[in-house]
């Protein structure tokens, strides 16, 4: 072991230094990931009982101690329970964030490149510009690594070639498909009127509707790519790691389709000046 220097009687090693730093990190996400949120009380609550419990146990307070201890027992199970959402949305971001679950890993696989290949971008940038011509909402994801499987079934399955036409009556004011999301996967639409998850952010400007949201929700937790047309303003967007890149031209959604779905190196593209963007943190 690496041995740095003392602080008092205690012997400070490198391994310490990478856990308290490890620690932090650790402690920081929490701590963003519960902003905004009752969780975050709830949690300040747990830590405070904990550390009494840690001072009465020092202190020598036997009886104070078996009760406060009988309630930590429990208390990674009350956790489990109550922070559940909190941690689904947790484990969503870690598992986001592997390098299995990232395209780069997988870019050299010809199947990949092949279905890649094979979607076609015109059906989807003709039928934006015809629905924010019209003033029509649309909310279109393009899945990734993940197939979205769970947020297909909470629409209706449809397994069909994708086209202009097709989008078009899907999106149709009057469709009963129209209101929520159209996953693609692959070259097919997969589902329709599916239920997106809401993003809990509160710094999204109030320009955004709930459409928006809903796009930046799942970006937050998936490596989906979102696109999104304004039925109030007609504007086309796109999402993507829950970053918004609004008011975008046929030309320009097109570049940012090729480079956010078909660019092994997922580099950012240089703002352009028909272009907002919005950091969802």
């Amino acid at each position: 072991m690496t041995f740095l220097f003392n602080i008092g009687f205690l012997e400070i090693e490198l391994l310490d230094i990478i856990d308290i730093l490890l620690v932090t990190v650790l402690l920081y996400q929490l701590y963003k990931l519960l902003t905004g949120s009752v969780a975050l009380k709830i949690f300040l609550g747990l830590l405070s009982v904990y550390l009494l419990y840690l001072v009465v146990r020092a202190a020598g307070m036997e009886l104070l101690s078996i009760i406060l201890g009988q309630f930590m027992g429990v208390g990674v199970l009350a956790a489990i329970i109550v922070f559940q959402p909190e941690i689904r949305r947790f484990l969503l971001l870690i598992g986001k964030t592997t390098a299995f679950n990232n395209d780069r890993f997988f870019r050299s696989f010809p199947w990949r490149r092949e279905q890649a290949e094979k979607l076609s971008l015109t059906p989807f940038i003709e039928a934006a510009k015809t629905l924010a011509g019209k003033n029509t909402g649309a909310l279109i994801v393009f899945a990734k690594s993940s197939e979205l499987k769970y947020y297909a079934e909470s629409g209706d399955l449809i397994d069909a070639v994708v086209s202009k036409r097709l989008l078009m009556s899907i999106f149709n004011k009057y469709s009963p498909l129209h209101d929520g999301a159209v996953i693609i996967s692959g070259n097919r639409i997969k589902a329709a009127r599916c239920i997106l998850p809401v993003t809990e952010n509160n710094d999204i400007p109030a320009s955004m509707g709930l459409r928006h949201r809903a796009a930046i929700g799942l970006t937050e937790v998936t490596d989906s790519i979102v696109l999104v047309v304004s039925e109030e303003t007609g504007q086309i967007a796109l999402v993507r790691n829950g970053e918004v890149f609004r008011n975008l031209s046929s030309a320009d959604l097109r570049v940012k389709l090729n480079q956010f779905l078909f660019d092994a190196d997922q580099r950012s593209a240089a703002p352009t000046a028909s272009e907002k963007s919005v950091n969802a943190a």
